[in-house]
């Protein structure tokens, strides 16, 4: 099995739902975009679907300097995410839900998050697990797939009311997770208010509750301007995730990657930054890294790598961005990430 027959069966499940694209952009043609009035979204972008096509297109605003003469070397693609040793510095995003992106016929809320956590721990890197109506304190299938795969993973909880999200990441302690969190940019979920579970704007006051509330490092994912990110430093953020919530919460917002270079010339050394939206390859994931990422969180490639071959497709899925970031790597002579920097951009 490759990633094309992985792709091939995911494009068949998802028929009518997810084209599965050679480019993943968000344009008004795909058959995820258009208006949703009172709908879920499915995999689409919110509104126009502007934010979503923005993700993809920040990264077409850059190119690689090629630089390869000089000594041969295999590039160290290794990253350490909070003393925790990872393959590349690529992880899956914590989408969660298949209901609300229509895919709960193909494949299980269960099976979804056992082979995000477990297929990314295959690969020796991370799966993020996150939050929707379906989950509660009782029943939450991505806290139950980090805790089968030995507490390998990160837990993100939306904006719920404080007692709940601190009950959440004991539970998440209990599961023995890397890392906890909330996405702030959930405070405007659909899927969650039309269920009745309120979702909140969290204040400084609010974050530092939560942050001091548990000894796991907290992530603060949701951040678009660098007010937030310093908000987020100044209430014990172990790190920030730079996102626009794969352009689903807000229409005509920037890519991500468009954001990213301000944020990073404020935040860096401060707080640990990381990005998502519209990575697709290591190709995309060098560019991030030389914007001023530490690492990056793809979401619909590995749904679709999860719907097309459950655990293996998603192993598969990053391993191929492995192998991309390496050849990255070795072409613009980075011997590893440390020597990542906007010099290889041009």
């Amino acid at each position: 099995m490759n990633l094309e027959v992985v792709r091939a069966e995911a494009r068949k499940k998802l028929m009518g739902i997810c084209g599965v694209y050679k480019d993943c952009d968000g344009s008004p043609m795909r058959i995820c975009q258009g208006q949703s009035y009172g709908k879920y979204l499915k995999f689409g972008g919110i509104g126009s679907g502007t934010s979503f096509h923005n993700n993809f297109l920040a990264f077409r605003k850059y190119g690689l300097k090629m630089k390869v003469i000089g000594e041969h070397f295999e590039p160290d693609t290794t990253y350490d995410f909070f003393g925790n040793k990872l393959s590349l510095p690529v992880m899956a995003a914590s989408v969660a839900g298949v209901n609300s992106f229509g895919g709960e016929s193909v494949i299980s809320e269960k099976e979804f998050c056992r082979s995000v956590v477990l297929g990314s721990k295959a690969a020796g890197t991370m799966g993020w697990r996150g939050d929707s109506y379906v989950y509660s304190i009782e029943n939450s299938f991505g806290l139950d797939a980090i805790a089968e795969a030995d507490g390998w993973g990160v837990k993100i909880v939306k904006p719920r009311d404080q007692e709940t999200i601190i009950k959440f990441f004991k539970k998440a302690e209990h599961a023995g997770c890397i890392a906890v969190g909330t996405d702030v940019d959930g405070c405007e979920s659909f899927a969650m208010s039309a269920h009745d579970i309120p979702v909140f704007r969290k204040k400084i006051d609010d974050l530092k509750e939560l942050i001091t509330s548990t000894n796991l490092p907290v992530i603060i994912k949701g951040i678009m301007c660098v007010e937030d990110a310093e908000l987020a430093y100044q209430a014990g953020a172990a790190a920030i995730v730079v996102s626009n919530h794969g352009g689903r919460v807000l229409d005509h917002t920037p890519g991500s990657l468009d954001v990213l270079p301000e944020i990073a010339g404020q935040m860096k050394g401060k707080i640990k930054i990381l990005l998502d939206g519209g990575v697709r390859t290591g190709y995309d994931v060098l560019i991030a890294l030389a914007l001023g990422a530490e690492a990056v969180l793809i979401g619909r490639d590995i749904v679709r790598a999860a719907v097309g071959a459950g655990i293996e497709g998603v192993r598969i899925h990053m391993e191929y961005m492995l192998k991309t970031l390496a050849k990255a790597m070795k072409m613009t002579n980075c011997k590893n990430l440390s020597e990542i920097s906007s010099a290889i951009l041009v």
